[in-house]
């Protein structure tokens, strides 16, 4: 349940409780977060809905599929850890059609910081609210001391205190977040450990990534959420995860097509948007296209006569971000007792993030059991180099970070490298389409769009999938549904008042 009594309730537009007959048809491209938020909120106020989703399971990139072990076991693999927020509201308001008391998540107790001299940050213990959060964190880190406080920029820094979205992006989106941290004055190891690691969570280096970005998160993670920094992650692998969801919506009435894309959309057939997908021809009353960035730019690409000039050149810009690796090795050992289930790792380049599966996994701790060994994941976020070298760079580190693993035999080996997530670069917020497109009943979704409100990541991509949906209901006179937020500006009225007397 949300602790923040603060969190930001926008109304959705208000109508009928359901569509009149017969029922429009709408399309949804793509079964990751935002195309399943979409098809749920449309499927929910009696929409037919058909979803088509390329890979042959749902979630996207928060997707899963099994793979066989040497030893024969059949268990879950993915392209890597996933962190559920307790301030990513609309995304666990879609998961709880199906698991209303969010059962399948379980509450890791810490999120541990290390750098390269082995000093760690925690947030065990480390109240929730703001400001109590940030100077409770402050006065136990060996990285940022006290007597830092006074060496900071003020005016610098009370753009983290007096985040507003969206005159954040308008203000900060053309500096990239490292000059914003060497502006403010932040300790280099602080800098290192905690904002290198939040920026590189959206697979970017800080050079790469918008201040405004960057302002933001630090915004709905820490001093502008009262919902704390710890998170919650999938009892069971992530082929299990989106199940329960997908079998609701085939009761609500959904047709969902996995292992099928959507190549073209046009205008026109018998209704007003015609969809190729698969060998199939489909004609909608509306179409989601929730993809990835190359998904989408693909789709427009095949699609000549759709939209108009500007927009289309606006879609083929979108970039996405440098590519990450997944290591995620099976041992004939276990790991320490001691060791977090999740540790981030600042100043060791190219490892990120070490994951110890089975403290959370089902299958990989009924695995871990049997053989008496452990399940590890290893992050490489915005790689760089030849794959061969970052791999086994990935698996040195592990070994120096946890010295009790190179005693370790990899009884299993799983390497997933990726390229699709969206780049969000200095400069390119106001150049971001958004969910209304220029073709009457065609709207986007997913975390490469544009909303105006403080969420990332998954929670952009679930956002921006109710929205999609809700600017299709309204056309048909029909109730939206509602979305939360962290406050959309900073909390305390007197850090709001001195920014605006040094801005």
């Amino acid at each position: 349940m949300s602790r923040d009594r603060r969190r930001r309730r926008h109304p959705a537009p208000q109508g009928s409780p359901t569509v009149a007959a017969p029922a429009p048809r709408v399309v949804v491209a793509g079964g990751g977060i935002a195309g399943l938020a979409a098809a749920t909120g449309l499927a929910e106020r009696g929409v037919a809905v058909e979803l088509f989703e390329r890979a042959p399971y749902l979630g996207g990139r928060v997707g899963g599929w099994t793979t066989t072990l040497p030893d024969g076991t059949r268990t879950g693999m993915s392209r890597g850890f996933h962190a559920f927020f307790r301030q990513y509201y609309n995304l666990r308001a879609l998961l709880r059609r199906a698991d209303p008391q969010l059962a399948g998540l379980l509450a890791l107790p810490d999120y541990p910081l290390v750098d390269a001299h082995g000093r760690v940050d925690s947030f065990l213990g480390v109240p929730r609210t703001p400001p109590w959060n940030a100077l409770a964190f402050v006065a136990r880190s060996p990285t940022f001391a006290v007597r830092d406080v006074p060496r900071l920029n003020a005016r610098a820094a009370l753009s983290l205190l007096d985040v507003r979205v969206p005159d954040t992006y308008r203000e900060l989106d053309d500096l990239d977040a490292r000059t914003l941290l060497e502006r403010i004055g932040f300790p280099p190891a602080a800098r290192h450990l905690a904002f290198d690691v939040f920026s590189r969570s959206f697979f970017a280096h800080p050079q790469r990534l918008s201040a405004a970005e960057l302002a933001v998160m630090f915004h709905l993670y820490f001093l502008g959420s009262a919902e704390g920094l710890l998170f919650d992650v999938p009892r069971a692998p992530f082929h299990l995860l989106w199940q329960p969801l997908a079998a609701y919506l085939r009761r609500s009435g959904a047709t969902i097509n996995e292992g099928t894309a959507v190549h073209r959309v046009e205008q026109g057939g018998t209704r007003r948007l015609r969809v190729h997908a698969g060998e199939r021809v489909v004609d909608a009353d509306a179409v989601v296209l929730a993809l990835d960035v190359a998904g989408l730019r693909e789709v427009v690409d095949a699609s000549p006569g759709l939209g108009t000039g500007p927009w289309r050149e606006l879609i083929a810009a979108q970039r996405t971000a440098p590519p990450f690796c997944v290591r995620r090795l099976w041992l004939d050992r276990g790991v320490g007792s001691g060791r977090p289930a999740f540790l981030a790792v600042g100043g060791q380049p190219p490892l990120d993030n070490i994951s110890l599966l089975d403290r959370y996994d089902s299958d990989a701790a009924g695995w871990a059991t049997r053989h008496g060994g452990s399940v590890v994941e290893l992050h490489a976020y915005a790689a760089t180099g030849p794959r061969e070298r970052v791999e086994s760079e990935l698996l040195a580190r592990l070994r120096a970070v946890y010295p009790e693993t190179t005693r370790a035999r990899v009884v299993a080996d799983r390497v997933e490298w990726r390229a699709d997530c969206p780049l969000f670069a200095p400069g390119t917020f106001r150049h971001r389409p958004g969910v209304l497109t220029p073709v009457d009943g065609l709207v986007l979704a997913g975390d490469c769009v544009r909303v105006d409100l403080p969420v990332a990541l998954m929670e952009r991509a679930a956002t921006t999938g109710w929205q999609a949906a809700n600017q299709l209901l309204a056309r048909w006179g029909v109730a939206g549904h509602d979305l939360l937020s962290v406050p959309t500006s900073g909390r305390h009225t007197v850090l709001r008042g001195l920014a605006a007397l040094l801005r």
